[in-house]
């Protein structure tokens, strides 16, 4: 008796193809209700035929990231055991950019699309992919502030149930896993600024402020004068709410201001935390010629940045994250970054690997997406949920596999004050 090949089992060909892959590490379940692949594997939903004509339009990472931001794919499980299941299986398992199938590979798709009913015009991509934000000259101050808009300007009370008391949207320090994320986020703060030799009435300039988060801890618990910039005027707004509920607005000032525009130094100390990704190679240079400047000699810098560890070859600036998450964002590895410090004039003094403790970092804000799942919807949209569901999940297994890392450097400028002898001063 001829039998007739279920959807799922012609989907799973066809991811098998974009994979290139013989078989893929999934259980998919296809529109019609059937199913196929290997019974304890993590389950994929696909909704929608339309997910399949994004993937053939547009075959690897961003068909994919495009159909789950629509949610014509879902995972309604362990999101991370999916992801790493993909991660694990044919070009996704390759490092670098992902490898676009052969014009072999295509036709194949192709046929499995035609028999899935599939074949169609490019479907027009989700309104979260970040089209504004790409326009006009890299970094100039204009695009520099479309980009910082579009991944930061999505709603207070977003990031406020994601990231959770604590506001403060970079790698924390763990002590161990059972932490918490808030007391992580509280070590993160002011291991800085012990790294920084913060003391009473020292000038301040925090660099990416964010929600004022470091700000405030340093006014805080060090008697610091802050001066924090960012470019995302949600941002400054509540930063400034919280400093007004501190009682400390004659100590920390907030400004919508780009750091290139930044004339009143100088500054004793500066904190960069999770900023200079947005910088770009190409900037790089200036960025620390300009935070130089701005600092008194014997004034230390902290950088603290995500590095691209994974060889010599960016990521495709057309994939999920750049897309999506952070338009011209630029990861530089870790050689280049202290090559670009140490070349614009800054001794280096320490540097501290956290590459673990930002997947711990990310992993606890995914739990709290999800925890928040449907107040995070209402807060921003059903979309952009999800885009930062897939993204925290995905930059998570990247940290663990070694494919990011993120670096605190402490650098100083010469002359004034001699740094400690041993880096005890700050541990």
């Amino acid at each position: 008796m001829l039998t007739t090949a279920s959807a799922a089992s012609r989907l799973a060909e066809a991811l098998a193809i974009v994979l290139g892959t013989k078989d893929i590490p999934l259980r998919l379940r296809a529109w019609d209700g059937s199913e196929n692949g290997p019974a304890g594997a993590p389950l994929v939903v696909v909704h929608s035929r339309r997910a399949l004509r994004r993937i053939l339009w547009s075959p690897g990472q961003l068909g994919l990231s495009r159909a789950y931001v629509t949610g014509e794919i879902e995972v309604p499980g362990d999101i991370f055991a999916a992801f790493a299941a993909l991660s694990s299986a044919g070009k996704f398992a390759e490092p670098g950019p992902f490898r676009r199938p052969t014009v072999r590979e295509l036709r194949k798709l192709t046929t499995a699309a035609v028999r899935l009913g599939a074949v169609g015009p490019n479907p027009a991509p989700p309104p979260e992919e970040a089209r504004i934000a790409r326009r006009g000259r890299q970094h100039s101050r204009e695009r520099d502030a479309a980009a910082i808009s579009h991944h930061y300007d999505v709603g207070n009370r977003f990031y406020t149930l994601v990231l959770g008391p604590s506001l403060v949207y970079s790698c924390a320090v763990w002590e161990d896993p059972d932490t918490g994320l808030d007391a992580a986020q509280e070590a993160k703060l002011d291991l800085v600024c012990r790294k920084l030799g913060l003391r009473p009435g020292m000038r301040v300039l925090d660099v990416g402020c964010g929600w004022g988060s470091f700000a405030l801890h340093a006014a805080q618990r060090y008697g610091a004068d802050v001066v924090g910039v960012t470019l995302s005027a949600e941002q400054a707004e509540l930063a400034r709410k919280r400093v007004a509920q501190a009682g400390l607005t004659d100590r920390v000032e907030i400004r919508v201001q780009d750091y290139r525009d930044v004339t009143d130094g100088p500054f004793d100390a500066i904190s960069s935390i999770g900023m200079s990704e947005h910088v770009g190679h190409e900037q790089i240079g200036h960025y620390v010629s300009r935070l130089h400047g701005l600092l008194r000699p014997g004034g230390r810098l902290l950088n603290h940045a995500i590095s691209w560890n994974a060889g010599p070859t960016a990521p495709d600036p057309d994939s999920f994250i750049p897309r999506y998450v952070f338009p011209d964002g630029e990861m530089l590895s870790l050689t280049q970054m202290v090559g670009a410090l140490e070349g614009g004039g800054m001794e280096v003094l320490d540097v501290e690997a956290l590459r673990q403790h930002y997947a711990l970092t990310l992993r606890a804000w995914v739990h709290n997406l999800e925890a928040n799942w449907d107040e995070a919807v209402q807060a921003s949209s059903l979309g952009r949920a999800r885009v930062w569901r897939l993204y925290m999940a995905a930059s998570a297994l990247g940290f663990e596999a070694g494919l990011t890392g993120v670096n605190q450097i402490l650098v100083q400028r010469p002359g004034g004050t001699e740094p400690p002898l041993r880096r005890t001063a700050w541990l």
